[in-house]
């Protein structure tokens, strides 16, 4: 019935003008189905319908299997079950385009959809044999077996000419010296190295997805000094210079990570390598159409010999460097640690080098400097340790509005108890409160004092309330201006007639006048 209801739209879709790639997109299915539905007649898509419920397919035997994979993981791609079947069923009797149809058949059938991010690179001209080895870094994070997650740092190395894959995994962020040893795996797994190897500039001063470590370094300096091979380093935002490993970040976190459950490095690690040479590196790949092991046994020749083992005794002690966020704190360990304010710094590169010694993290600006913070490390997680020191003092501002204060107010008992109010009630916040009370003596010079006492009066405490005083305040002067009496010049030299007090008595007393 659901197969007729789509057939049904599609022809009357079409009929209403739209293309095959819109009622894909409209009906969520694909365009393929869209083109051999609208091929077919009622009666010939009859028997199309009567078909599929007789005819038997080669992956019928593993459809529970699937479909309870698909609703576990409805993000699963039809690409990742085929991995899957060959690896933890052994089925090698399908091909890729099989399983991915039955995939589809079975998404549709229990209303299972699936949600597609893509992204386009442009396509650049082929690197020659044994040129170019792009490097990037990649994290995961993982469902373990005890029903936790854990976050997953991994390498990837992919030869540009034939993208031969190489990856490594740790279940912490990279140091220096764990780069340089898996640089040196990979040069052992591809049985030699390019000329070449491309960076992500910014993964190499600040890595994302590394918890921020720098990865530069004088150790590194010196490893790539010593094997003489050049480094490129990519510009941001450039996917021509960096797209092939972009694509094996990608494939390793969706294909061979995605929903796939943790229990320790070592059997992580195998089951990688084990993907590699089963998928990674044997399925054909979309761009070159061969597979990437037979080209890597042609490319293989034209790789420069690694000679003699790389001495890690000979490097620097491992350092470790994180980002000095704004708040002037770093991370390290799952904690926040601070250093002293004003230590981070707009446009600057904030970076810190951190060293741990007798359980103590020491933290410095530049590597085997001035210690520029020490903190006891701490053993849980989450946590902010902070040292009291490193807080910007406040007190010499504070110190210094309250003399602004006492000079803009006459009386001397009123600033005290203001100043004593306002420290009591906004502790936080007093600068804040001080600053408003002089923005009030500048607006409302002439009612700033009488202000103070009205507040006083009424029992108020904020500045904000001071602040609506004084302007009640300069408004009612407004409305009841003093009115003075002016004398009329006219009559400036009048002089009043002066008479005895006899005459007073004699009107009093009544009779003639």
């Amino acid at each position: 019935m659901e197969k007729w209801m789509v057939y049904n739209e599609i022809h009357r879709l079409r009929k209403e003008g739209f293309s095959n790639s819109a009622i894909s997109r409209k009906l969520k299915i694909s365009r393929n189905r869209v083109i051999d539905y609208g091929k077919m007649k009622p009666d010939e898509f009859f028997k199309f319908t009567l078909s599929l419920q007789t005819r038997s397919k080669k992956l019928d035997p593993y459809r529970d299997q699937i479909l309870e994979w698909l609703k576990e993981h409805p993000d699963l791609s039809g690409a990742q079950i085929f991995d899957w079947l060959q690896e933890k069923l052994e089925v090698d009797s399908v091909t890729e385009g099989t399983v991915r149809n039955f995939v589809n058949e079975l998404r549709e059938l229990h209303c299972l959809p699936k949600f597609n991010v893509e992204r386009s690179y442009m396509a650049v001209p082929e690197m020659p044999k044994g040129k170019q080895i792009q490097v990037d870094f990649g994290e995961t994070r993982q469902l373990t077996t005890d029903g936790k997650y854990k976050k997953l740092y991994f390498i990837a190395f992919v030869l540009a000419h034939s993208r031969y894959k190489y990856v490594e995994w740790l279940d912490r962020p990279f140091k220096t010296t764990d780069l340089i040893r898996m640089h040196e795996n990979a040069f052992d797994y591809f049985k030699g190295m390019t000329k070449e190897i491309v960076y992500d500039q910014d993964h190499l001063l600040a890595i994302s997805e590394n918890a921020g470590d720098l990865i530069l370094t004088a150790e590194f300096t010196k490893y790539h000094q010593k094997r003489k091979f050049k480094i490129y380093l990519c510009r941001k935002a450039d996917p021509e210079s960096k797209g092939k490993i972009e694509q094996v970040v990608k494939y390793v976190k969706y294909n061979f990570a995605k929903n796939r459950t943790f229990d320790n490095l070592v059997d992580w690690q195998q089951a990688c390598l084990k993907w590699l040479k089963r998928t990674g590196n044997y399925k054909v790949h979309h761009n070159t159409k061969k597979r990437p092991v037979d080209v890597y046994t042609l490319e293989k020749e034209h790789l420069t010999k690694v000679s003699g083992t790389y001495i890690f005794e000979d490097i620097y002690t491992s350092s470790i460097t994180r980002q000095i966020h704004k708040d002037n704190v770093i991370r390290f360990d799952g904690n926040r640690y601070s250093v002293p304010a004003g230590t981070y710094r707009k446009d600057a590169p904030n970076i810190a080098y951190v060293d741990t010694l007798d359980g103590q993290l020491l933290i410095r600006l530049q590597q085997g400097g001035q210690v520029l913070a020490k903190h006891k490390i701490s053993q849980g997680k989450g946590q902010v340790i902070s040292d009291p020191s490193h807080k910007k003092s406040s007190h010499t501002k504070r110190n210094k509005l309250i003399h602004e204060v006492e000079q803009l107010l006459a009386d001397s008992s009123s600033t005290k108890w203001l100043i004593e109010e306002l420290t009591e009630r906004y502790p936080r916040h007093l600068l804040d409160q001080l600053q408003i009370v002089l923005s009030v003596g500048l607006k409302y010079p002439d009612f700033i004092d009488e202000a103070v006492q009205e507040m006083k009066r009424l029992k108020l405490t904020s500045a904000n309330d001071l602040r609506d005083i004084a302007f009640s305040l300069e408004l009612q002067s407004k409305m009841n201006p003093i009115k003075e009496t002016q004398l009329n010049e006219k009559y400036m030299n009048l002089v009043a007639p002066e008479r005895k007090e006899d005459i007073y008595l004699h009107v009093l007393q009544g009779g003639d006048s």
